[in-house]
């Protein structure tokens, strides 16, 4: 899959797992772990895998001055945790919001550099 196209992705998964977050809370449901969640989180961590695997390889090349390859891991662990986290109504509504919101904004930093090719800065 294209980068550009898989970072897209997972920025709207970023909003998808929010808009999860407080469906689950209105509803005041508990899914079913290995029905519903696993299956779900396993197919994002896919995505996640070869989105690390693509970026780690674009960093390399263009060596951007902003954007390195430790915050790509990072936005990838945090996105494989609440990705599940949100799914559950006890989960901290703070913190949860805080982390999607530092990847997105790492998602979309890399994607401006995607997309601009400006290595220097944005």
């Amino acid at each position: 899959m294209e980068l550009v196209k898989l970072t897209k992705q997972l920025i709207l998964e970023c909003e998808a797992s929010i808009n999860r977050f407080y469906k689950m809370r209105e509803m005041d449901a508990t899914p079913l772990f290995f029905d519903e969640v696993k299956p779900y989180a396993d197919k994002i961590q896919a995505l996640l895998i070869e989105f690390q695997q693509l970026a780690n390889q674009w960093i390399k090349e263009n060596n951007p001055k902003y954007m390195h390859e430790i915050q790509i891991s990072n936005a990838a662990d945090a996105m494989n945790q609440f990705i599940v986290q949100s799914f559950y109504k006890q989960t901290s509504k703070k913190r949860f919001i805080q982390s999607v919101q530092s990847v997105q904004y790492t998602l979309t930093t890399f994607l401006r550099y995607l997309e601009v090719g400006d290595k220097d800065g944005i």
